[in-house]
């Protein structure tokens, strides 16, 4: 098998003391069984086992007062931990939005990751109007989860509707743009100028239906991702090698749009 560079673009890092209570919460959420227990040492495993050669950390904040301490690990754990790069968070709720953001590109996070379900807010609600904007302004993507089987919180529609409003927003949609939703995101954003990751998509349909989305999205915007704790790389690598994909494509998916993305090269 070659030997492809790798960059995953979805791994969530949690403070060992809270990682398996965080990860049994997805377990009771999506009722599923995960790889690990979410420990960010077992990331570093199978990083190292799998030859993955950066890991993009984010972990998302539920209340206003988790924003900065999030922001500040997850800067900490990226500084020591070569190989790293980050994502910070951010709350509707925040008291000084634009502050925060500006630090967090200080502290040489590449973006934020968002998830509407588990922060409770609805992506194209305008209360968060001033975190796209922000974005925007300092050039920050956003990594949205997308798809959910208990509420529209998170849809595909919801993005695509904030996509409109702020065209220039930098929009990372996990999950193939939806996960239990692929229908809605075949309609509302397959095509559209916003990347998807990888992650959580091939325990739901079949590789065949995964490669049929990215290739009708466009593969230069498809990023690859674990959603660890969920999976962990062997599995993930092994779904992205059985696709039909040329090997320059591989190497788009692999590592080369995450490059671009991220500013990487």
């Amino acid at each position: 098998m070659k030997d492809y560079k790798i960059i995953d673009c979805h791994a969530h890092l949690f403070p060992d003391k809270i990682a398996e209570k965080a990860s049994q919460h997805l377990v009771e959420y999506y009722h599923l069984e995960l790889d690990s227990h979410g420990r960010f040492e077992e990331l570093k495993q199978s990083a190292k086992k799998c030859h993955v050669d950066t890991l993009v950390l984010l972990s998302s904040a539920t209340t206003t007062a988790q924003v900065e301490s999030i922001n500040t690990f997850v800067s900490e754990t990226v500084r020591e931990n070569p190989g790293c790069i980050g994502l910070g968070t951010m709350h509707y709720a925040y008291h000084d939005i634009k502050k925060e953001m500006r630090r967090i590109k200080e502290l040489g996070l590449k973006g934020l990751k968002l998830h509407a379900d588990f922060q409770n807010f609805k992506i194209d609600d305008e209360k968060m109007f001033p975190i796209y904007e922000a974005a925007i302004e300092l050039n920050m993507p956003i990594l949205f989860h997308l798809g959910d089987k208990n509420t529209d919180h998170s849809s595909p529609k919801r993005l695509a509707n904030v996509l409109d409003r702020y065209p220039n927003l930098i929009a990372i949609g996990a999950h193939l743009g939806g996960v239990f939703m692929w229908e809605d995101s075949k309609k509302y954003l397959v095509g559209r100028n916003l990347y998807f990751d990888t992650s959580s998509v091939f325990d739901y349909i079949s590789e065949e239906e995964a490669l049929s989305i990215m290739r009708a999205h466009g593969i230069d915007k498809i990023l690859f991702g674990t959603d660890f704790p969920i999976r962990l790389h062997e599995s993930e690598i092994t779904h992205i090698l059985n696709l039909d994909l040329t090997e320059e494509e591989r190497e788009k998916i692999f590592h080369q749009n995450a490059e671009k993305l991220f500013n990487l090269i």
